[in-house]
This record gives structure tokens, sequence and C-alpha cells, in this order.
């Protein structure tokens, strides 16, 4: 089995710094929350986000939302050959379960989430089916324990998916940023084993997750 973890992800909840920005509290009302209680989206909180720290990486839950459905609607994961985890840019780990099926809804997705921040644990039918964690990036390869992390970056070796994942072997660790722009942190890059490029230019994380997995797919079931 291997992992696959979408790190740095603009996954967060609206910031303690940003709950009384005009933007994010007519956002909030809308949807009948409290300010802390719903994501940080730039689609609606632009302004607010305006000079924060990291602002480029910040703020597209969609895009995490299209890597974790490439990821879950393939053979490998349903398989039960495929571990997945989301590590967020404020350091929380989301752990899924075996054959969780998110909402291809991107506002159901939201609530969901949601969900997830304020308790903690999704469970039905006595399966635990999403958890998130405090954890940072390393803390999370600690306990994966992997025998080679993989990760993609314009900064990493050029080569091709194909090359690629004919050299992912069992209990390998692929890294795919959750971020529209920029690049992983010292902290997560220094943990990556093999770093590698597939052209220069930058492709969206879910497009990289679908390529790749499918490659990975190929080496094992074809």
């Amino acid at each position: 089995m291997i992992s696959l973890i979408i790190s740095e992800s603009a996954l967060e909840l609206v910031p303690y710094e940003l709950e009384g920005h005009p933007s994010v509290i007519s956002h909030a009302r809308k949807l009948g929350k409290h300010s802390s209680e719903i994501l940080l989206d730039n689609s609606w909180h632009f302004a607010a986000m305006k000079g924060i720290k990291n602002e480029i990486k910040r703020g597209r839950p969609d895009i995490v939302h299209f890597s974790i459905l490439e990821a879950t609607t393939i053979p490998l994961y349903l398989e039960n050959k495929l571990n997945l985890f989301v590590h967020t840019i404020d350091n929380k780990v989301i752990h899924f379960g075996k054959n969780v099926h998110l909402p291809k809804s991107y506002h159901r997705f939201q609530g969901v989430i949601e969900k997830l921040y304020r308790e903690k644990k999704i469970i039905a039918n006595n399966e635990l089916l999403l958890e998130i964690k405090e954890q940072t990036f390393s803390e999370l390869i600690d306990e994966i324990k992997p025998s080679k992390i993989v990760g993609f970056s314009t900064e990493g070796e050029l080569s091709s998916y194909e090359k690629i994942a004919a050299q992912i072997s069992d209990n390998s660790c692929i890294v795919i940023g959750g971020f529209q722009k920029g690049h992983f942190s010292d902290s997560v890059q220094n943990k990556i084993t093999d770093l590698y490029s597939v052209g220069s230019e930058s492709f969206e994380g879910h497009v990289v997750t679908s390529r790749i997995l499918y490659e990975y797919e190929k080496t094992i079931f074809m």
C-alpha cells in the first residue's frame, strides 16, 4: 500500500485575525454561521486576505477538493491500496478511513469539512470516516514511516510520470502540493527523498494527482 499526502493544503478555517473583516462577516451571515466556523476562501475573502502570511498558498479549498476527488474515485483507492492524508497550511492533518467518498458538490464538501473542524471526527455506521488532528508534516511522516517520499515540484529533477511511477514501490509516499502557487516550505521539502518535476510549467495539484496515480495503477493492475 502506498500513501498520498496533499501537503500544505489551502484548507483552513478563517483565522482569528480575519474574523472581524466585513467581507468575512458578510459571507458568514449568508451561511448562517460565525466567522470562525467557515473555510477561508479567497473567492469570498479576497479583500480580507490581502497581505496575510503565505497569501498565495491560502484560501483555495476548491483545489484540495479536486485533488481528493481524483484520489478517491479510482481503483487504487477503492481496492484499499492507497492511504490518503490532507496536511494543511496551518499544520493539521485529515486522516481518511477506507472507501470514504466526499461530496462532488463543492458546497456540500465545504459543509463536511467545516463539520469535521468542529467535531474533529466524522463517524457513520460505527466506522471512522474522517479525523482531523493537530499534526505537522514531519510528525505525519514519522507515523507513516514510508520507505521513500516522492514529491512533485518545478524545482525537482525533470522526469516523466511514467518513469516516476516505475520507481514507486510498496510503502512509498507521494507528496503533492495542495496550494495554488509557490513551493513547498523547507520543513516539507527537506523530508522528501526524491523530488521530481514533470515540466517547466506548474500544474495544479489535481492534475498531478490523477496522472501519477494512473501511471502507478498501470504498474500494478496491467
